[in-house]
């Protein structure tokens, strides 16, 4: 099962323009919400170590300017999102 982590509209439509679905919750407030699941979103490393797989969307060309504000899809696409898998381990 897939979830998304996320507070923004603009990544969710991009994901599912390309196939990506699944619930979508805003803020991890417990493990249980996302473990052993494909989580796309950005987590904390403890949280990404209970998790399948994370998938973090990477912004290249992401001006400075537009850190941290909503994106349009078309925007993201502009500056070059892509999709990064992890897997991590806790040691």
């Amino acid at each position: 099962m897939n979830v998304i982590v996320a507070r923004h509209a603009g990544l969710v439509e991009w994901l599912r323009l390309r196939g990506v679905t699944g619930e979508v919750i805003p803020h991890v407030t417990d493990p249980a919400q996302i473990r052993g699941k494909v989580v796309y979103g950005v987590l904390p490393l403890n949280l990404a170590a209970e998790v399948a797989e994370v998938w973090a969307v990477d912004l290249p060309n992401l001006p400075a300017a537009k850190r941290g504000q909503e994106l349009t899809v078309e925007e993201m696409d502009e500056f070059g999102a892509v999709l990064s898998g992890y897997k991590v381990e806790r040691l």
